[in-house]
C-alpha cells in the first residue's frame, strides 16, 4: 500500500534542519556569498547538529540515516544556502564510496574519524578534458611494489582547499577504458598534492572549488576501494545514490524561491492591488507549486528505492534531471515576479537563479541525465 507520510522521526528531523537554515543559514547567505569565503562555523554547527556525512553507517559512528532522511535533510538545508549545502553534500558524495565499495577495516578506518570532529572530504573524479566523459579519465594510478603512484589533473573538486580525504579515480590501463578505472582514498596531507586557486564562480560562492593536481602522490595499497578496475563500478553507484541528493537540492532551492517570490506578490502594490491579485501572477505561482511538487514526490520516490536496495539509474536520473530544470525555471520565474527588484542583489532571489544553474550542470549535466534514461529505455526494450 502506498504511503506518502513521513516518519515521525523524519519529520522532527525535517524541523530540526529547517530551523537550522531559517536561523543559522539565511542570515548569513549573501554575506558569504558575496565574500566568496566557506562559512566553517555553521558548517561545523550542522555537524554538531548530526546534519552533516548522513551516509555514514550506524556500526561506524553514523546516525543511521536512509536515502529518504538524507532527501529531507539536504532539502531543507538546500533551502538556507545553496552554497553551503554543496559543501556539506560535498562530503557525501566523497564517503559514499568508501561506504560502498570499502571494506569494514577501511570503512572503520576513513568514516569514524568523520563522526568524530569535523572534517571535508573530496570526490575527485572529474578533469580538465574530461567532465561528463567520465571513462575518459587520464590520472593514473600505478603499482610500485609496496605502494600505488598517482599522478594526474582533476577540475571543479568541491571542498578541495579545505579536504582531509581526497577518493580518487584513475585507470591503471587506459586500454581498457572505463574498465580500467579505480578509486583510492587518499589522505589529505600526503605529499604531492597541488591545490589550484580557488574557482571565481558565478554560483554557490561559499562553497570551495578548485582544481587538483596529484604528483607522483605515493598511496598505500591498502588504500585501494576494492580490486582494481572496480572504480566504475564504484563511481556510477556513488551517483545512483548522490543525484537524488542533488535533485533534493534542487526542490529546496525551489521551494525558496517560491516562498520568496509569495512573500512579495502580497506585499507588492500594482495598479492599486497586490501583485496577488492578478491573475498573471497567480498562473506563474500556481504552475511554480506543482512543478516543485511533482519533482520532490519524484526525488522521495528514488530515494525511497535507494532504500529497499533497489538502486535505480533511471529514477535517479528522472529526479536529478526533472528537478535541476525545474529549479532554474522556477528560479527564473521568481526573479519576474520581483520585476525590476528580483534583478538586484539587495533581494534573494538573484542568488538562488544564479546557483539553480549549477544544478543543470554538476555530477552529470540535464543532457547527461537525458542520454543515461534513453539508454536505460531501448536497453529494456530490446530485452
Amino acid at each position: 500500500m502506498l504511503n506518502f507520510d513521513l516518519t515521525d522521526e523524519q519529520k522532527e528531523i525535517r524541523e530540526l534542519a529547517m530551523k537550522f537554515a531559517r536561523n543559522e543559514m539565511m542570515p548569513k547567505a549573501m554575506e558569504y556569498d558575496e565574500k566568496a569565503e566557506m562559512p566553517m562555523d555553521i558548517l561545523t554547527k550542522a555537524w554538531e547538529l548530526g546534519l552533516v556525512n548522513t551516509c555514514i553507517p550506524e556500526q561506524f559512528g553514523g546516525n543511521g540515516f536512509g536515502a529518504v532522511d538524507s532527501m529531507v535533510i539536504t532539502e531543507a538545508l538546500a533551502y538556507g544556502c545553496l552554497g553551503m549545502n554543496t559543501a556539506i553534500m560535498a562530503n557525501d558524495l566523497a564517503l559514499l564510496p568508501i561506504v560502498i565499495g570499502g571494506s569494514d577495516e577501511q570503512k572503520e578506518r576513513f568514516l569514524r574519524p568523520f563522526t568524530e570532529s569535523y572534517k571535508l572530504a573530496a570526490f575527485c573524479l572529474t578533469e580538465p578534458g574530461n567532465g561528463s566523459d567520465a571513462a575518459g579519465i587520464k590520472t593514473t594510478i600505478k603499482d610500485a611494489g609496496d605502494h600505488y603512484v598517482v599522478n594526474g589533473n582533476k577540475m571543479w573538486i568541491t571542498n578541495a582547499g579545505y579536504a582531509d580525504l581526497f577518493v580518487v579515480y584513475g585507470t591503471y590501463d587506459s586500454s581498457l577504458k572505463h574498465k580500467g578505472i579505480s578509486a583510492i582514498v587518499i589522505d589529505g596531507k600526503t605529499a604531492g598534492i597541488e591545490l589550484g586557486a580557488k574557482e571565481n564562480k558565478m554560483g554557490h560562492r561559499c562553497s570551495d572549488t578548485r582544481a587538483v593536481t596529484f604528483n607522483n602522490v605515493k598511496v598505500p595499497k591498502e588504500n585501494l576501494l576494492g580490486m582494481l578496475g572496480e572504480g566504475w563500478k564504484i563511481a556510477m553507484a556513488t551517483l545512483n545514490h548522490s543525484r537524488p541528493m542533488v535533485a533534493s537540492s534542487a526542490v529546496g532551492g525551489a521551494q525558496a524561491s517560491l516562498d520568496h517570490a509569495v512573500k512579495y506578490a502580497l506585499e507588492r502594490v500594482q495598479f492599486g492591488t497586490p501583485l496577488a491579485k492578478h491573475q498573471a501572477i497567480q498562473i506563474m505561482i500556481a504552475d511554480m507549486a506543482m512543478e516543485i511538487e511533482a519533482s520532490r514526490l519524484l526525488v522521495l520516490k528514488s530515494a525511497w528505492h535507494l532504500d529497499q536496495g533497489h538502486p535505480n539509474p533511471e529514477l535517479s536520473s528522472y529526479a536529478k534531471a526533472k528537478a535541476a530544470d525545474m529549479f532554474m525555471s522556477v528560479a527564473t520565474d521568481a526573479v519576474q515576479v520581483f520585476g525590476g527588484y528580483g534583478y538586484s542583489k539587495e533581494y534573494p532571489v538573484e542568488k538562488l537563479m544564479r546557483d539553480a544553474k549549477l544544478i543543470q550542470i554538476y555530477e552529470g549535466t540535464s543532457q547527461i541525465q537525458r542520454l543515461v534514461i534513453a539508454k536505460e529505455i531501448f536497453s529494456r526494450s530490446q530485452n
